[in-house]
């Protein structure tokens, strides 16, 4: 199980709550981070920056998606919860 002061699942957290700017923050700070990396492409998919957020997706190594925000943070979350162990 993830920590609660495991800095990614706050910036997830921050994301499910719509303040993707908070999010945004946390993961500027980990771009070495390719999880943070596609939660970085996500929160600029909230703001409507699809430009950047498919730079974003690159970085990480994933495919731009076309679902909603809400349907691709489970995974995000998962993932992050799989790398934990």
């Amino acid at each position: 199980m993830l920590s609660t002061d495991d800095p990614l699942l706050q910036a997830v957290k921050h994301a499910e709550a719509g303040d993707w700017q908070r999010a945004h923050e946390i993961v500027q700070e980990r771009e070495d981070d390719p999880l943070a990396n596609w939660i970085h492409a996500l929160v600029h998919r909230m703001e409507g920056d699809l430009d950047n957020a498919r730079y974003w997706y690159r970085r990480c190594g994933r495919k731009a998606v076309e679902r909603a925000v809400g349907e691709e943070l489970p995974e995000i979350r998962a993932a992050l919860e799989a790398r934990r162990g």
